[in-house]
């Protein structure tokens, strides 16, 4: 809500406080001031003038020079460039010695050899936005009304020493959504009297009822309607101060009737609308419910099609208006209209909400409507309109409200007492404190004794309950003046579980190994959803899971894995010139085996991983290191090393992945992820170069992890290593052969490290080499070459059972 506090002022007193100290006691009493903006910067000794002469500069073409009034006892002499200045205008003028926004000081000069004593100012000449000029004038200079005084400053004809609040008003605030609601709030926070318009209209003889009559079909939809008929109005521009608030607000002026309405609109916080008489065609006005299918070409002249959700008001059998969003174009205000029945009416909020949903048609009225408009002054909003119209349109407002249905207006009552109030806010305030308090919200109360019968008026919709009436003591009391004191009695520090400080020590090692962190959307699109499942859930055949009313299509499916989002990221960066990349995400998958959900599906935690481009690039030592199977097998290892869990490889062929850069990972021999390269073809689909990537069971290895600190002694004793090759076949797998050494080394055998693969032509076909070096250690003494031999000895010799395999000299 924007808020002219030019505007306020003709309701609340605001003399001595500035905009920001106002705007600070608004927030401090609950509704927060988003921005204060002034309208225009400050000037001085700027004057109405009169254009008396304009005429072609003699040494200019795209100059003139003009005679020009300024109330004094002789004209100036000035020379402007404006294209559109014109001798008879009404103009704004600097005089010599005045000073404009931006610091910038008018003297006489001598412009082509001519004096020129001042200046014909625009719009942003006097520092005002763009977005409060109007149209025809964005161009040129401004003009002023024929009826404006010569000599008067133009900073109070054109509200430049205007100030606007934003408020950023909550959804039960809906009072503050007119400029006397919020004069009820400002003049209860600074405890002043509150001005309201009183609505004088000097009706003519003529019966309203002879021209138009009302009837109400859907009488849950429109609890009262009411029609007011104005003859003989003269359709011109609506006077200046109209058209400064209403562009303060926010809203561009039209014409003199259409300006009323909005003015009324904002003033009252009840929308209005103004029909054509002469162009409805009949006497009658009848409120329904549209339709199917029914249609009606609106104000923005675009075809609606409706549904019986929707509220009509028509001539008896055409729609002329879709009820609270928006009038038809074929009943609309024009430069010819000379009759205009005023509607003011009371629609069912849940229904404009539903119309605005389905034709997109939001406004300041629906917005109203849509909150709910104060009852008792709907009436009195439409009589204001026509006390406007009548002086501003110079109408003739006919006798009497021609009305259907009636607002039944039952004042919500609350029970107060002074002890219960001080207890719930902590505080010891006396009854006569809580009796000013209610005296300056304006809300009728009486007493008996200690207690209290509060009655809330009907424009405060947000206040029903005792906490509602407590809050607004407590607001108006003033938060800052609420005693606080420490929280007594036996308390607890907050900490984080076991399960989130092992995430977090998750996160903070592959943070440490150089992955960055990303969050993707949990859902996908229909080709992603079944891409890169980890075997294991892809095992339990999953079913995609998609959502009823999906933002796009793109997100239109639960995902059943982190990776196929993760890779649009990698793409994504790939595409603006990033092209080494290491990104991971915890986050989780949803799974379920049923076609059509009738239970919540699984949701799993999962830990997934994606990186391509250089793993290492140190240019000075000219070291490029390209990522690759093992780098990502490595950074997997060390999470299980720094967790203290086991991890066994197997090859695999998985859907999406490279047949032969692909593994599945098992802990305690359960399955929980696989690593590899992504399939060429899928890259390539993606727009990816070679990329590798993770996925892990978070929520198993999470299950598998124990908490309890083991501590190792560090030996004191010297460690022994020893290099051995064995020649084996090629479907005998490293981690197999490594598993056989550890156990025919116990307890010796500490290390074991795999340094060396070879395939050639010294091997024969089907061959390969393996070789590892192992570390023998012992915690309690100094290892005898006997002992170690031994050992190493019975190392070859398993290892050769098991496998065939021979020593490679």
């Amino acid at each position: 809500m924007l808020v002219s506090l030019n505007w306020l002022n003709q309701y609340v007193d605001l003399e001595g406080i500035s905009p920001e100290d106002l705007a600070e006691k608004i927030t401090k009493s609950g509704i927060e001031v988003d921005h204060i903006e002034h309208v225009a910067e400050k000037h001085t000794n700027v004057v109405v003038g009169y254009v008396v002469s304009c005429q072609k500069h003699p040494n200019a073409d795209k100059l003139n020079l003009c005679e020009v009034d300024v109330g004094e006892a002789e004209n100036l002499q000035i020379i402007c460039g404006a294209p559109n200045v014109a001798q008879g205008q009404k103009v704004a003028v600097a005089k010599p010695g005045a000073r404009l926004p931006g610091g910038v000081k008018i003297k006489k000069a001598k412009l082509r050899g001519i004096i020129s004593n001042g200046m014909i100012c625009s719009l942003q000449e006097l520092g005002l936005d763009e977005k409060f000029i109007p149209k025809k004038f964005a161009d040129g200079i401004y003009v002023f009304p024929e009826d404006t005084q010569i000599g008067d400053p133009v900073d109070r004809l054109l509200n430049l020493n205007d100030t606007i609040l934003d408020l950023d008003l909550t959804a039960n605030r809906s009072d503050c959504l007119s400029m006397i609601g919020v004069a009820y709030e400002v003049a209860a926070i600074l405890d002043r009297p509150v001005k309201l318009p009183e609505p004088k209209v000097d009706m003519v003889s003529e019966k309203a009822a002879d021209d138009v009559h009302v009837d109400i079909e859907a009488d849950d939809l429109c609890k009262y309607y009411a029609a007011f008929v104005i003859k003989d109005v003269n359709i011109t521009a609506s006077p200046l101060w109209m058209q400064n608030y209403l562009q303060a607000a926010g809203i561009r002026p039209i014409n003199n009737v259409v300006d009323i309405t909005n003015y009324v609109l904002i003033e009252y916080g009840q929308p209005l609308h103004a029909f054509d008489y002469d162009r409805l065609q009949s006497d009658r006005i009848l409120v329904r419910r549209a339709e199917d299918g029914e249609k009606i070409v609106t104000l923005d002249d675009v075809e609606r099609t409706l549904t019986s959700e929707n509220l009509l008001i028509t001539n008896g059998s055409k729609p002329v208006a879709l009820a609270g969003v928006m009038g038809g174009a074929n009943t609309q205000v024009q430069e010819d209209t000379r009759t205009i029945l005023l509607e003011a009416a009371y629609f069912d909020p849940s229904t404009v909400r539903t119309t605005v949903k389905a034709t997109g048609l939001r406004s300041e009225s629906s917005t109203r409507f849509e909150k709910g408009v104060d009852m008792a002054r709907v009436k009195e909003a439409g009589l204001r309109a026509c006390q406007l119209l009548e002086q501003y349109a110079n109408g003739k407002v006919m006798d009497g409200i021609v009305e259907a249905g009636e607002l039944e207006i039952q004042p919500v009552k609350i029970e107060l007492d002074v002890s219960g109030v001080n207890e719930r806010l902590g505080t010891a305030i006396e009854k006569s404190k809580i009796e000013k308090i209610l005296q300056r919200l304006q809300f009728d109360f009486e007493t008996t004794g200690e207690y209290f019968t509060v009655y809330a008026p009907s424009r405060r919709g947000d206040v029903h309950i005792y906490e509602d009436m407590l809050e607004e003591i407590a607001r108006i009391y003033g938060y800052d003046n609420l005693p606080y004191t420490l929280p007594k009695g036996a308390s607890q520090a907050g900490s984080l579980t076991a399960v989130q400080q092992l995430k977090r020590k998750i996160k903070r090692y592959l943070q440490g190994v150089g992955l960055m962190e990303t969050v993707t959307y949990s859902l996908t699109n229909e080709e992603n959803v079944t891409q890169l499942v980890s075997p294991e859930v892809r095992s339990e055949d999953p079913k995609p899971i998609s959502v009823a009313i999906p933002m796009t299509e793109d997100h239109r499916y639960l995902r059943l894995s982190i990776l196929p989002e993760l890779l649009e990221t990698i793409s994504y960066n790939l595409a603006r010139k990033q092209v080494n990349l290491a990104y991971y995400e915890m986050g989780s998958v949803f799974i379920t085996k049923e076609e059509t959900l009738t239970q919540q599906p699984l949701e799993q935690v999962r830990l997934s991983g994606a990186l391509c481009g250089n793993w290492v690039q140190n240019e000075w030592q000219q070291e490029i290191k390209k990522t690759d199977f093992y780098v990502v097998k490595g950074i997997v290892e060390g999470l299980f090393e720094y967790l203290r869990l086991d991890l066994e490889f197997s090859p695999a062929a998985l859907p999406d992945m490279h047949p032969g850069r692909c593994a599945v990972l098992k802990c305690n021999g359960k399955e929980i992820g696989f690593i590899g390269q992504i399939h060429p073809q899928l890259a390539k689909e993606k727009d990816l170069k070679e990329t590798y990537v993770f996925d892990l069971n978070l929520d198993e290895i999470i299950t598998q992890h124990h908490q309890e600190p083991v501590y190792h002694e560090i030996s004191k004793y010297p460690a022994v290593t020893r290099d051995v090759a064995f020649v084996l076949t090629d479907d005998v797998l490293a981690g197999d052969v490594k598993k056989v050494i550890e156990e025919a080394g116990k307890p010796l055998v500490k290390q074991i490290h795999v340094f060396d693969v070879y395939k050639g032509e010294k091997l024969d076909a089907g061959k390969k080499s393996l070789a590892y070096n192992i570390t023998f250690q012992d915690p309690e003494k100094t290892l005898k070459d006997e002992e170690v031999e031994a050992n190493f000895n019975k190392i070859i010799k398993s290892v050769e059972e098991k496998f065939a395999a021979t020593i490679r000299s």
